[in-house]
């Protein structure tokens, strides 16, 4: 049996063909000063939560979320995680009261694995092509 991995994040893609997450989603929402003073209460005490209960993967792999690296890159909750989910039914209101569709995702095999830690992976999803690796070059490189 294989395990599901969760992820909550916009119901269309942007511009790029991604998927924005519910941090970054709610984020730019506060960021563009579009949320009420309660919202903006909530985002920043459960943001400065979610930053002492979990490691941000950029502070381990400064290139993790590198669209040249890892283009596309996005995180996952293992489902083991579920002290971290308590808090998600928040962010979920504000992106309903703004009128932001999300959706959540789960899948037992979400991408190509580039981080991992105890609650979360960050994979690169099937089907974005990365960039070559350079082996050697030629003497007319």
């Amino acid at each position: 049996m294989s395990i599901e991995y969760l992820r909550y994040q916009s119901a269309t893609p942007d511009a790029q063909g991604h998927y924005k997450g519910l941090f970054g989603l709610v984020n730019n929402l506060g960021r563009g000063g579009r949320l009420s003073a309660e919202q903006e209460r909530f985002r920043r005490e459960n943001n400065a939560w979610y930053d002492r209960a979990y490691t941000d993967p950029s502070t381990v792999d400064p290139a993790v979320y590198d669209p040249a690296v890892n283009p596309g890159a996005t995180a996952w909750f293992k489902p083991s995680a579920t002290h971290l989910f308590e808090r998600i039914g928040g962010y979920l209101e504000i992106l309903d009261a703004h009128g932001v569709r999300w959706t959540r995702a789960a899948s037992a095999d979400p991408g190509r694995v580039v981080y991992e830690d105890d609650v979360q992976i960050v994979v690169v999803p099937h089907g974005v092509p990365t960039a070559p690796t350079v082996i050697a070059r030629d003497g007319n490189g």
